[in-house]
């Protein structure tokens, strides 16, 4: 199993680096390399980080990063999961961040089941609709919806448009990492949804795409995420 073969990954760099570290690090500049493919605005600030990280690391440790990446592309690829969140609770990680634990596909996958006949009338009349997931976690949620799609042979790539949030840096990465790998149209913030607050946000290569093609430039995030938001 992928998921296997990437806790195995992951530990190998154990004996050097706290584990909750590591985690967050493969987080942070995965999402940084698709992010930088597509989103010209942010490219620069991100492969400043992006380069600040990989100081902590020799050579022959960033070389297992894009393994373990090649994995979850794999794991994805056979099926939508919250691939992430099943290796976070798996390396026991919850007591460092903060006792954060992510909700079971299981359970993602029944609230889909359950809330997908509206969306439905809603691609019959306009093509799309629109989900919000004011605190996505590593997005399972969301994935739920796209396995409900795909059960109905609709196409989540074209008729799903989506806003996530979360206050925490390190879920908005999975969550932003995890909903490009599957070609979801979202835009994911970081910061706090009740104040209506927000310090960074992310834009999969979908979602900035689609925007090229139709306005022929990348987006504004900030006009965009209202007029989102007052769609939903």
């Amino acid at each position: 199993m992928s998921v296997d073969r990437m806790i195995k990954l992951f530990e190998k760099l154990r004996y050097r680096h706290d584990m909750f570290t590591v985690f967050a690090d493969f987080l942070e500049m995965s999402a940084i390399s698709i992010s930088n493919a597509v989103d010209l605005q942010h490219m620069k600030e991100r492969e400043a980080r992006y380069m600040e990280i990989v100081k902590k690391y020799d050579k022959k440790e960033m070389e297992i990063f894009p393994q373990i990446l090649g994995e979850l592309i794999n794991s994805l690829d056979k099926h939508p999961s919250d691939v992430l969140g099943d290796i976070f609770m798996k390396l026991e990680l919850s007591s460092s961040w903060h006792g954060q634990f992510f909700t079971p596909m299981s359970l993602a996958n029944m609230f889909a089941e359950l809330t997908i006949s509206g969306y439905e009338k809603q691609i019959k009349k306009k093509g799309y609709f629109t989900l919000n997931e004011p605190a996505c976690g590593g997005g399972a949620t969301i994935i739920g919806m796209v396995n409900a799609l795909e059960k109905r042979k609709l196409n989540y790539q074209a008729c799903m448009r989506v806003v996530a949030q979360d206050i925490d840096a390190k879920a908005v990465h999975m969550c932003y990492l995890q909903l490009s790998l599957l070609g979801v149209d979202a835009v994911i913030l970081q910061g706090d949804t009740l104040s209506y607050k927000f310090s960074d946000v992310w834009m999969t290569p979908n979602h900035i795409l689609k925007w090229a093609r139709s306005r022929k430039q990348v987006p504004d995030p900030k006009p965009q995420f209202e007029q989102l938001s007052l769609a939903l």
